[in-house]
């Protein structure tokens, strides 16, 4: 609780761009919403399909609405180009702005529905034409209703905006998603206080908009309004009199080994004379594409991962092999694998030493045999993965009972017999630390998982930006990359994953 303080004073930039990523969605939902409205009060059949989709959208799960507007963008870009951005503030935007649409659209039609019939028979008795009656009469009668559901929207806006570091956006969300993944609880609160503050303060100023009209008071209502807008403007703030330097933007999935090689490799690049900016938390179905389509210049995926999910392949070949025939598949799609850094993060089958040995369980085959009822917990996508398919093909898990997981979760839930069996990472510290034993996997199931640097098509051939990566090449033994994972990991002397990284590197020394 002692480090909530100081890592708020760090959340100027976060803070900025949620602002600005939450106001433009609010205003794009009012600008869609209140026509939307107009047309609706006036026209029944209107007013159920406006509202029923409206509703619809409200029951899709925002971290779903978000990541789905990944492959639409990406297809649109067909019809727009390559520039169209398909991660970052524009899917975020969009999304957001779906979701401010129905209380804002649902409280004017209200508002509409429920006006006094004969005030609107007394403004048609004196010959107003139907804009002079909305905006003489039905506007500022509905206008308090109308303040209400924007407020609502702005609040709903704001916390939703939170999970937009899943689509690259940054937001108050990065330091909550980094905080969940590396168990730094100091960064979670400080992400959630601010996120509740800005949705507190945007209601209460939003409050008075809505006072002010409902009062017949424009001076409060005026005052809420300029505070608003002096907020916005402390916003863009930051933006202003940016770096001027060539820009690169690096990528990192959401657990902590990302974040730490996301930072050792930041730090190079800033060495070279690049300004970096960063996009983690992205999940393994996104970071490719992100890749390939320019999002994200650079970042680690491994072998195994990108052989079976982007290429689509099912055997498992020697690691050199691998590794060569995904560097030609990147090449022809016109990214650059540079090399793999020396040690392999696999997925592996990890149990309590004591229930193993009770159990006479070392191998997958032993689980397969003696495990029947046993709770296997995976990750939240391993049991989507081919790489599941494969080992059930192989050894036929199938009796075992499965659970998903977040990842920094995994070890907790094994250790408090949540689950029986995880499925872990080779390179994750807590495997010694807790003295797991890794079950062994003699069919050969698991296709290797060399952790390797990818880099986009834009910059596969930038000389500068190759050269400041290529010392990293095969310079992390898997023990090293494992001390530096358990020291943001474990829960004494923890460590954050900036420290781990400036550690990292003073032990690679290239």
């Amino acid at each position: 609780m002692n480090g909530v303080w100081p890592v708020l004073l760090t959340l100027g930039d976060k803070l900025a761009a949620h602002v600005l990523l939450s106001a433009s969605a609010l205003a794009l939902g009012i600008a869609v919403a209140l026509p939307l409205a107009v047309w609706a009060s006036r026209n029944a059949a209107v007013a159920r399909v406006a509202l029923g989709f409206a509703s619809l959208v409200q029951t899709i799960p925002a971290l779903a609405l978000l990541a789905l507007f990944f492959p639409v963008l990406l297809s649109l870009r067909a019809v727009f180009g390559e520039g169209l951005p398909t991660l970052g503030f524009l899917p975020a935007l969009l999304a957001l702005a779906l979701y401010a649409l129905l209380p804002i659209l649902r409280n004017a039609v209200t508002a509409r529905a429920e006006m006094d019939a004969g005030v609107l028979d007394a403004a048609d008795a004196v010959g107003m034409t139907r804009s002079q009656k909305l905006r003489l009469v039905e506007a500022p009668l509905a206008a308090p209703y109308v303040m209400a559901g924007i407020r609502t929207a702005a609040v709903w806006t704001i916390g939703a905006a939170t999970l937009s570091t899943t689509v690259g956006q940054p937001s108050l969300g990065d330091p909550i998603f980094a905080g969940l993944q590396t168990q730094d609880w100091s960064l979670v609160l400080a992400g959630c206080i601010a996120s509740a503050g800005l949705a507190l303060a945007a209601d209460g100023l939003l409050a008075l908009v809505e006072r002010g009209l409902k009062t017949r008071r424009p001076a409060l209502a005026w005052t809420g309004a300029a505070l608003i807008a002096l907020g916005l403007v402390a916003a863009l703030v930051p933006g202003r009199g940016g770096d001027t330097r060539d820009t690169v933007v690096i990528g990192a999935k959401n657990f902590s080994e990302q974040y730490i090689l996301a930072r050792v490799i930041g730090d190079r690049l800033e060495r070279a004379g690049y300004a970096v900016t960063y996009r983690e938390g992205l999940g393994s179905a996104v970071i490719h594409n992100a890749l390939t389509s320019g999002a994200i210049d650079v970042y680690v995926d491994y072998s195994g991962t990108v052989w079976a999910n982007e290429m689509k392949r099912t055997g498992t070949p020697p690691r050199t092999e691998m590794l060569r025939q995904i560097a030609a598949w990147e090449a022809a799609n016109g990214a650059r694998m540079l090399g793999a850094l020396g040690f392999e993060n696999a997925y592996a089958f990890a149990m309590k030493s004591e229930p193993a040995r009770a159990e006479g369980i070392a191998s997958l085959g032993d689980l397969a045999a003696k495990g029947r009822g046993l709770v296997l917990g995976g990750d939240l996508e391993f049991f989507r993965r081919p790489e599941w398919r494969a080992v059930d093909a192989a050894y036929g898990l199938g009796a075992l009972r499965q659970r998903n997981f977040a990842p920094t979760f995994m070890y907790d839930a094994l250790a408090s017999g949540e689950a029986d069996v995880i499925t872990a990472f080779s390179s994750d510290g807590r495997i010694a630390a807790d003295r797991l034993v890794v079950l062994a996997d003699p069919k050969g199931a698991l296709p290797a998982y060399d952790a390797m640097l990818l880099v986009a098509p834009a910059r596969a051939n930038d000389r500068r930006f190759v050269g400041a990566l290529t010392p990293l090449v095969g310079a992390i033994p898997v023990e090293t990359m494992r001390e530096a994972n358990f020291m943001v990991d474990r829960t004494v002397d923890k460590k954050s994953p900036d420290e781990a990284a400036r550690w990292l590197a003073s032990r690679i020394g290239r």
